[in-house]
């Protein structure tokens, strides 16, 4: 979420006053969630993947290389990312031996 937030170019609170929390304490609340102090309830998080235009998996993503996909893949409109995720999935079974 961090990096997301820094290439959007958006501080902790803006994120937290987009999603309805207090001005004053928005920033805390925020910084607690990108350092895993506090993980927010799932209403929360689906607001804070809107604001980012980001799938909420993208925020539960660990790997950083499946969480680009992913918001890449998100941000496509639903015909372009119907066709990206076939031809993804039809590259990756293709190199799958089976062993």
């Amino acid at each position: 979420m961090r990096s997301l937030c820094e290439e959007l170019g958006w501080p902790q609170e803006r994120i937290g006053v987009a999603i309805g929390i207090d001005e004053s304490s928005s920033r805390a609340r925020i910084s607690r969630y990108e350092l895993g102090v506090h993980e927010p309830p799932l209403p929360t998080a689906k607001l804070i993947a809107e604001v980012l235009n980001a799938p909420l998996s993208y925020l539960y993503c660990e790997d950083d290389a499946v969480a680009s996909l992913l918001l890449a893949l998100h941000r496509l409109d639903s015909e372009q990312r119907a066709i990206k995720v076939r031809q993804c999935l039809a590259a990756v079974f293709s190199n799958y031996s089976g062993d």
